[in-house]
């Protein structure tokens, strides 16, 4: 293999896993996708996709039939393992919600009995600070023969060992892949280094090395800096709502301010990044971390005041039809992962307050928690519509369908 191609093993195929493990391939190469997934990894091996993302299909198609991306349940021997797989959260006895590392932690596992020295192992996940010294705590436990000293913080390992977390925009992940900066934090000097040269690569934006903990908190802090601003505009339209302001007309004036940038409020703040990773910071600095944790709060209490909304309205119907447009976390995308759309349809079910019409057109053919209706029975049937997401579709809705209806628009866009 050209001394600048690698055997590459990418542990997670998911949003971030298998677009990487893709573009990887497609620049030449040998790469192993791994998931737990069996349904996953057959569809990929035929060339097809099992989640929607721009042009990713046309990017995996090219991969698998070149040769150079295949998909497997466990790994293999390789010259990098890249880490790639979820980190959710749990809530704490005292209802702090605290960062899950089990999937790193297992991934670690199961790539340890085929690391070899001068190995680069890179997690893209995004985690908790002091999370990729875990991973070279672990390795060390299971591969004492790669450990080449010992100081009193840790053990130095014969393998390179580095964070690079993923920035991508879902809808546009293939594009920003390419284009973004990159940061990556090594546990030292020479893995950023190491790793830099593999994303050479396939990216032309900057590539900016650190160390591990401060690429670690690079991430947290992009994610919580949208999320307190996001929690502003959430918090200035119940306030307007309570005023008799609408808030759309309201943010546009501000924003002609030439300093100003407010964002869009929304029925809550959803998706893998900005609804999770701000937490990481509130477990690790409770204290300290006064306005992070309320800006959360502020966005996770939003999906029940729609909620409110809703019942408030219901209240003059008999037994209204409800019809909620979108359940993804974000327009144009069908990730449900962390969506307030989905929260609140669900909770609205569970009221049984009325018929819930749900309307998702980008929804992936397994969806089955629910029954789903095309958008225009909903705009048909529904004496409600609690418009969510605000998807293309739903922006080229004609008004005058509204005309008798209770409208509930958490986006603004068929004001």
């Amino acid at each position: 293999m050209h001394k600048n191609r690698q055997k590459i093993v990418v542990i997670g195929l998911g949003y971030i896993g298998l677009p990487t493990a893709s573009m990887l391939a497609t620049k030449g190469h040998q790469v192993l996708g791994v998931d737990v997934n069996e349904s996953a990894v057959n569809t990929i091996n035929q060339g097809s996709i099992h989640i929607v993302e721009p042009d990713l299909d046309i990017l995996v198609r090219s991969a698998v039939h070149s040769g150079n991306l295949k998909a497997s349940l466990v790994p293999e021997e390789a010259d990098t393992f890249i880490l790639a797989v979820p980190t959710p959260f749990s809530t704490s006895d005292h209802g702090l919600k605290i960062p899950d590392i089990s999937y790193i932690e297992a991934a670690t596992r199961s790539i340890a009995p085929f690391l070899r020295e001068g190995n680069l192992v890179i997690l893209e996940s995004t985690s908790p600070v002091g999370t990729t010294e875990r991973i070279g705590q672990i390795i060390a436990e299971l591969r004492p023969d790669l450990v080449t000293s010992r100081s009193s913080q840790q053990a130095n390992l014969a393998i390179h060992l580095a964070h690079c977390p993923e920035r991508v925009l879902p809808g546009h992940i293939l594009r920003e892949l390419v284009d973004n900066d990159r940061i990556i934090g090594g546990v030292n000097r020479a893995a950023a280094e190491t790793a830099r040269d593999l994303y050479k690569t396939f990216c032309n934006g900057g590539i900016f090395l650190t160390d591990s903990k401060t690429a670690e908190m690079a991430k947290l802090v992009e994610n919580s800096s949208r999320d307190v601003s996001i929690a502003f505009a959430n918090e200035l339209s119940i306030i307007c709502d309570k005023l008799g302001i609408n808030v759309w007309e309201l943010i546009e004036l501000a924003n002609k301010h030439p300093r100003v940038n407010i964002l869009q409020p929304g029925p809550g703040v959803g998706g893998h990044c900005i609804a999770v990773d701000p937490w990481f910071i509130v477990a690790a600095a409770p204290d300290e971390a006064r306005l992070i944790r309320t800006a959360r709060e502020v966005n996770d209490a939003k999906p029940n005041w729609v909620l409110d909304k809703v019942k408030s309205k219901a209240d003059r119907f008999k037994n209204p039809v409800i019809g909620c447009l979108g359940l993804a976390f974000k327009a144009n995308i069908d990730d449900l992962r962390e969506s307030p759309a989905l929260e609140i349809t669900r909770k609205l079910i569970k009221a049984d307050i009325g018929q819930v019409m749900a309307c998702e057109p980008n929804a992936s053919d397994d969806f089955c928690e629910f029954a789903l209706f095309d958008l225009s029975d909903v705009l048909q049937k529904a004496d409600i519509i609690l418009l969510l997401v605000d998807h293309n579709e739903f922006k080229q809705i004609d008004n005058e369908l509204l005309k008798e209806k209770v409208l509930i628009d958490t986006r603004g866009i068929l004001r």
